[in-house]
């Protein structure tokens, strides 16, 4: 029987716990019932234990050595006896080396219930004739620093400078083969056994040191394996026993893999420093690990340098975030690791995304927890301020009519830099569940989405792919790679990422992917999307690989995909030209430009047609006008009230008027002025061919008391719905959408208007004076498009239909309009749907009023628009 020793062995973890261990419990296999020990030894010294560092003494260890026996007939019967035991055996792992002069090593690894037997056979090496000639294997375990080599006996070892390996010979097998076996406990894995060849004859008894065709030593894992590089993060095993780790990092010369025991403590439980030749392919690192153990959460180390044993610092190498990982935690120092746990399964039920075709889009931002953070939701306290509570306050949203919201950026982020500067792309923001986990946010976010789809409303997300956290995030993983570095304009100290890069890009399009199929989410906007185009060198590119690939990939296909070229770190946003393959929208920043000049007095009058009729300068290139999302007001900037109450020089950027009088008032010609200015903004934005993008609290007149700043913001006041002011708006916001539902022949289409169905006038129906800044006043007729009979067949004929002709006015003037009306002839006449001159509720309705000519005789129609207002009106039979 083959005998054994198992010294015992104390040692401190990372947590400051002694433990005691006995490992590894190791014995050689040499022949059924005879066993050599010998008392020779190795020396070898190193700093680190187990990731500690030993600052002032090196400590010593005698470690055993064993010699096996040489007999062929007992090395038959150690094989043929584990053949008859061939019913324990779990797992067979193998390895393959080679040495420089083309020698082959193959490590094969079992697990046989609770031990590890280790079987090293080496082929294409010839001894000499020599009666000492031998090879001896030089060995020694390690987790974390394959300098350091752990102790066998450290109760009993003295504390010198001196430490061991042990020596363990070969025998020759009946196939030529030197091979020998080891056994460990399987209670002490995971570990490497490290090792390398020593060829010893009796002209050289000191032998003749056999590496790596690297020249490095040998490395095995054991109670690990090498893994799998792909798919990048973690994943699990064919048969779910098994934790695989996938990291990328090019220019990292070592990674070690950080595991958490426990939920409290901020050291590592276990560290295990992956080998690049067996833990790594191509610039993927990977390991496998079985799941039984008892880690919850893990990270990376990641070393870009050799170091030298006495320049090694464990805390200048900080613990990062795996980027791939789809449920993160904080843990004590408030930084995030992932986790070992999976998202639970989640019952969508019926959920189907209600695929709101582009044109038909009414869209709605909303910042989740300044939607319900305010007391006056009167939700509970771990409700508001979550996407639990969005789902709750779905009422307010289809009483705007309102079929898509759009979620300023929910990845989890930087609390002290804000939603726009995300820290990983995979998890939900904690703060956004009701518990403020991530597994109840992420809970959270699914049952909002769901409940969402359930009323017909989509949900788009705002996303940060070009820039990060400054700390934290894909920093200290390779930068080279995720970063610009070096360039122009201090890109690497804002924390640009390389989007274009092949890494940066498979990240993104994964990313992407995740939240469409694992949360359902149905589109994206893009923000500082400008920086898309941006190639590996910062140089422009006219087809980034990026955008492209997104546009084309078949897991977004059914997605919104909107360019948004506002940049937090630049505040102002970019006009480019941005490729889109017919697949992707843009933010319209000329529209909010064009519509707030003209409103202020300032603008042209061909800038205001043309962002009405769908700005067809831009979108004209193979798209339409649903590709154009039209916005007034955004988070960052001034809100829609704040628009028409300053105008200081700071604001100058901010295209507003005060309307007189700045920032708060009790003048009443100034309140007027105000209101009918915001009437007018969103009176022009719902007539305006593209999609309305309705900001949160515009509805109700939230304000910043004139900051322009993102922090500035406030949350939701839901009392303020109740007020004069909310009541009007919002019944005004939920008229204009039934009337673009209603005429969706005109405003919501995919196609621009024909030019022969537009009419432009000025208040005289003469030519109107385009590019004169004087001239404050256009109107603009449109004669519908013939229907097919079957369907004009369905329409109740007093019902204002789609073969009615419409009739727009704009007055931006200080001064009254007489407005003559296109003539009727087919006996039709013309009823005003808004007039937003008028006081409430007048100024719109759902019936109109009929105008008519003042004289019987008159056949002209003749109206007179007030300073600052603008008018809809719509033709209806004689006998309605």
């Amino acid at each position: 029987m083959a005998a054994a020793w198992s010294p015992s062995l104390g040692f401190c973890l990372n947590k400051g716990i002694t433990r005691t261990w006995k490992f590894p419990s190791a014995r050689s296999f040499t022949g059924k019932d005879k066993i050599k020990h010998g008392s020779e030894s190795l020396i070898v010294t190193r700093k680190r234990f187990l990731g500690d560092l030993s600052t002032d003494a090196l400590q010593s260890y005698q470690l055993s050595k064993v010699f096996a026996s040489k007999t062929t007939i007992e090395l038959k019967d150690q094989v043929s006896t584990r053949r008859a035991q061939v019913y324990d055996l779990k797992k067979v792992t193998s390895y393959l080396f080679r040495t420089k002069s083309g020698a082959l090593i193959k490590v094969k690894v079992e697990k046989k219930r609770e031990k590890y037997s280790i079987m090293v056979y080496v082929s294409s090496l010839e001894l000499s004739g020599d009666d000492k000639s031998r090879l001896v294997m030089v060995w020694g375990v390690y987790r974390s620093d394959s300098s350091c080599f752990l102790p066998l006996d450290f109760e009993n070892s003295s504390q010198d400078s001196q430490t061991h390996t042990t020596e363990t010979p070969f025998v020759k097998s009946s196939l030529s083969e030197l091979m020998l076996g080891l056994e460990f406990d399987g209670k002490e894995s995971p570990f490497y056994l490290s090792f390398y060849l020593k060829l010893v004859s009796g002209k050289d008894p000191d032998g003749q040191e056999l590496l790596t065709h690297r020249d490095t030593d040998f490395c095995v894992p054991v109670g690990f394996t090498a893994g799998r590089p792909l798919p990048l993060g973690l994943s699990s095993g064919p048969d779910d026993e098994t934790w695989n780790f996938a990291f990328f990092s090019r220019n990292s010369t070592n990674v070690v893999l950080c595991l958490y025991d426990d939920t409290t403590t901020d050291k590592p439980a276990l560290e295990l420093d992956l080998d690049p030749y067996v833990n790594r392919t191509g610039d993927v690192w990977h390991a496998s690990v079985d799941n039984t153990w008892d880690f919850v959460r893990y990270g990376y180390r990641c070393k870009e340098m050799t170091q030298s044993e006495e320049d090694i610092d464990v805390e200048a190498e900080p613990i990062v975030l795996d980027p791939y990982a789809t449920v993160i935690d904080k843990y004590v120092s408030h930084k995030f690791l992932a986790s070992l746990f999976k998202n639970p399964s989640f019952d969508w039920g019926e959920d189907v995304s209600p695929n709101i075709p582009l044109e038909k889009l009414i869209v709605y931002r909303l910042n989740v927890k300044g939607f319900t953070q305010h007391k006056s939701s009167k939700l509970p306290s771990n409700v508001a301020g979550t996407f639990s509570g969005v789902a709750e306050k779905v009422h307010h949203l289809k009483s705007l009519g309102i079929n898509a919201v759009l979620l300023e950026p929910i990845f989890s982020f930087s609390e002290q830099k804000g939603p726009y500067f995300p820290v990983h792309f995979f998890s939900p923001m904690d703060m956004y569940g009701p518990s403020s986990g991530v597994e109840s946010a992420v809970k959270s976010m699914k049952e909002m989405v769901k409940k969402l789809h359930s009323q017909g409303i989509e949900v788009l997300l705002e996303v940060v792919f070009t820039h990060t956290a400054d700390s934290g995030a894909l920093r200290g993983i390779d930068d080279s790679c995720y970063y610009y570095k070096g360039r122009a304009n201090d890109l690497d100290l804002k924390s640009y990422l390389n989007c274009n890069h092949p890494v940066v890009q498979q990240l993104v399009l994964e990313s992407l992917r995740y939240w469409v199929t694992e949360f359902h989410v149905d589109g994206f906007c893009f923000i500082n999307a400008s920086s898309l185009l941006r190639g590996v060198h910062g140089e422009q590119l006219s087809r980034p690989p990026l955008v492209e690939a997104i546009a084309f990939d078949p897991l977004l296909a059914e997605t919104k995909l909107i360019a948004d070229c506002w940049d937090p770190l630049e505040v102002m946003p970019k006009e480019v030209r941005f490729p889109h393959w017919k697949r992707w929208a843009e933010l319209n920043t000329r529209y909010c430009r064009n519509v707030r000049n003209f409103l202020r007095g300032k603008g042209v009058l061909s800038d205001l047609a043309t962002r009405v009729c769908g700005s067809g300068d831009i979108f004209t290139d193979g798209r339409g006008p649903a590709f154009s999302f039209n916005y007034i007001s955004r988070n960052s900037g001034l809100s829609l009230v704040d628009l028409v109450s300053f105008s200081g020089p700071e604001l100058a950027s901010e295209l507003s008027w005060n309307c007189g009088e700045e920032g708060a008032t009790n003048k009443s010609a100034v309140l007027q002025r105000r209101l009918k200015q915001i009437r007018n903004f969103l009176f022009i934005q719902y007539i305006s061919l593209g999609i309305p993008v309705l900001n949160m609290g515009d509805e109700c007149g939230i304000s910043t008391k004139g900051s322009p700043l993102l922090e500035s913001r406030k949350s939701f006041d839901w009392n303020m719905i109740a007020s004069a002011f909310g009541t009007q708006i919002t019944q005004f916001i939920s008229f204009m959408t039934s009337v673009r539902a209603r005429r969706s022949d005109v405003f919501q289409r995919r196609n621009f208007l024909k030019p022969e169905n537009i009419a432009w006038y000025a208040n005289d129906q003469t030519t109107p004076k385009w590019e004169d800044p004087a001239c404050k006043f256009l109107a603009l007729g449109i004669k519908a498009e013939a229907e097919e009979e079957e369907t004009a067949s369905l329409v109740e004929p007093t019902e204002p239909n789609k073969n009615n002709d419409l009739f727009i006015g704009f007055n931006a003037s200080d001064h009254p309009e007489s407005v003559i009306l296109p003539s009727l002839s087919d006996g039709s006449k013309w009823r005003r749907l808004v007039d937003t001159a008028l006081p409430f509720p007048g100024f719109f309705s759902v019936q109109g009023e009929t105008v008519v000519a003042e004289e019987q005789m008159q056949q002209l129609v003749v109206y007179e628009m007030k300073p600052y207002s603008c008018t809809l009106f719509e033709t209806v039979s004689s006998t309605a």
